[in-house]
């Protein structure tokens, strides 16, 4: 019989970890509020849920892949949230970009109905996701991680421990997603600037790529950038505004200075103002570089 696990968040990444863990013979009882969502998926080996509530009915483990702070809280306190319904000792997994604070606030109130909680963000873009290559930092109890260990090595290609608060994670996170937006914004400059002088840009990042930049991010994202193909969409722009932000919260609650945490914020910001903000975060970087030097 297949083991029985909540799944919350249909999204680019949520959908493409929902078909693996299917893949590996879960059933999830899953829950979106584009519920349509769910059709894409094999549906012998789904139930649709209506509530977050009925999501956690009944499982040791739920997963939420939710982009904002404040949807995550109300997925979990809300008054179909699944506290109501998560039995004790089970764990919920929370596997997507919010903040340390947020994380530490949802262990408690999981600690306090008799359930747990485990930050377990992710880095890596949907086709990572697809391809089972998604990178896991996790951070929250030793029993919760034992656990939660055989499910998520069905969702990516290695997993690292950041310590027992429950925030740990999530602020390698912040800080991983920060000096991506930041590459994006030295790659779009560079490029461009390579370009106002004449060349190929393509093939300065491809030389970089191979080069002194030989990794995925300079990699994959340079030939995005430096050929301006910005689609399909992976991670949106307002998204990566919204990380933004974070990154920019926390340096402030620490008192850390990111001079270019400024930088990066304010482009996002001006990419959401023009109304790019369902665009990827490439094009919300890389176009406004360009834009601003007249190309």
């Amino acid at each position: 019989m297949k083991t029985t696990i909540g799944f919350i968040g249909l999204g680019n990444m949520g959908l493409n970890m929902a078909k693996n863990l299917i893949a590996a013979g879960y059933h999830l009882q899953v829950f979106n509020r584009t519920i349509s969502k769910a059709d894409e998926l094999y549906p012998a080996s789904i139930t649709r849920c209506k509530t977050p509530a009925e999501a956690a009915g009944g499982v040791q483990v739920i997963i939420t892949m939710l982009s904002e702070d404040e949807v995550l809280k109300e997925t979990v306190l809300g008054i179909d949230g699944i506290l109501k319904t998560l039995p004790k000792n089970s764990v919920h997994i929370s596997m997507s970009t919010i903040s340390p604070e947020t994380s530490q606030q949802l262990a408690k109130h999981h600690l306090d109905a008799g359930s747990s909680y485990l930050a377990a963000p992710v880095f890596g873009r949907p086709e990572a996701a697809a391809a089972k290559k998604l990178w896991i930092c996790i951070s929250g109890d030793p029993q919760s991680k034992e656990i939660a260990k055989p499910i998520l090595e069905n969702l990516g290609q290695g997993i690292f421990d950041f310590g027992e608060d429950a925030g740990g994670a999530n602020v390698v996170k912040v800080a991983g997603n920060f000096m991506i937006m930041a590459s994006l914004e030295i790659m779009a400059e560079a490029y461009t600037l390579a370009e106002k002088n004449g060349l190929d840009r393509l093939k300065v990042a491809e030389f970089f790529g191979a080069t002194i930049f030989n990794s995925p991010i300079f990699q994959n994202y340079g030939r995005v950038i430096a050929g301006k193909q910005y689609e399909p969409v992976g991670f949106k722009t307002k998204l990566g505004y919204k990380d933004a932000r974070l990154a920019f919260k926390l340096s402030q609650q620490c008192e850390t200075p990111l001079p270019f945490a400024t930088v990066v914020h304010n482009r996002l910001l001006t990419a959401v103002a023009k109304g790019w903000g369902e665009k990827d975060w490439a094009e919300g970087i890389g176009r406004g570089v360009s834009e601003d030097a007249g190309v």
